[in-house]
């Protein structure tokens, strides 16, 4: 089982530089990607975020891992 960065812990998004070294390609790669559709985002007037809850979903992992609460959880 995957561990959940801990930038990604209580976010609700990231920006897509911070998206794009996480996925190990450019930041170029990441706004094709985005302009694809291929990676889910928001835009927030000219700025682009990523959900955390759909990045790590299209990731394979459960967002309810990355919740504040679990995060302080020690694992059984």
């Amino acid at each position: 089982e995957m561990d959940i960065p801990e930038e990604l812990r209580g976010r609700a998004t990231i920006d897509l530089a911070t998206a794009a070294e996480m996925l190990c390609i450019s930041r170029q790669h990441a706004y094709k990607l985005v302009h694809d559709g291929e990676l889910p985002h928001l835009s927030l007037g000219r700025r682009i975020v990523i959900p955390v809850a759909p990045f790590l979903r299209m990731l394979g992992l459960s967002p309810e891992d990355a919740a504040p609460d679990r995060a302080e959880a020690p694992a059984a």
